[in-house]
């Protein structure tokens, strides 16, 4: 291995580090927590070695985010592939949506609340976020109706599901009805 080999692989051990390490704090104590100062200090480095990998938090909020899109994806997709049929599927796809952002709220505010400079519904979104909202439409494509275009349809489901999932962590809604709103969601959304 090569002198410039080996010090990319360091590099990308430090870069994963610093968003594990901010993914860590946020979810412990929020997002003001994480400051670079006290990345800095968490993982034993300087500021100047943390703002090598990252110009602030803004990135590093946007590096956790893209991280969190991959999670989502694969979730949602593991969700749906045991799934039987087009009903169970979308189901499927909602529970695992609301489960991701029940159990990652650091992570899902990283994805859809803040600013992590990262461009959404645009040529130049990056590819985990594209493929997050791929992996919505792989299920609910199916079930938009005639003459609804999928992507379209997609959006109109997951700002529902996103309405729902903050308006449950704000405590806005009865819990007891979490799996009702499920249903209804998708008997009245979806095409069966």
């Amino acid at each position: 291995m090569s002198v410039q080999e080996r010090k990319a692989r360091e590099r990308a051990v430090r870069e994963r580090l610093i968003v594990a390490t901010a993914r860590e704090l946020a979810e412990q104590q929020g997002w003001d927590a994480v400051t670079t100062r006290r990345l800095a200090e968490r993982i034993e480095y300087s500021q100047p070695v943390l703002y090598s990998h990252f110009r602030g938090k803004r990135e590093i909020i946007g590096a956790v985010a893209l991280e969190g899109a991959a999670e989502m994806a694969a979730a949602v997709r593991a969700a749906t592939s045991v799934a039987d049929g087009p009903r169970a599927r979308v189901v499927a796809l909602a529970r695992a949506y609301l489960d991701f952002a029940a159990r990652n709220p650091a992570v899902y505010d990283a994805l859809f609340q803040l600013d992590g400079g990262l461009a959404y519904a645009q040529e130049d979104t990056p590819e985990p976020l594209k493929d997050a909202f791929a992996a919505l439409m792989e299920s609910l494509a199916e079930v938009a109706g005639d003459g609804v275009e999928p992507g379209l349809f997609t959006e109109v489901f997951w700002a529902s599901l996103h309405g729902i999932a903050t308006l449950t962590r704000a405590g806005r809604l009865l819990p007891e009805y979490a799996e009702q709103r499920v249903e209804l969601l998708v008997d009245r959304l979806a095409v069966l």
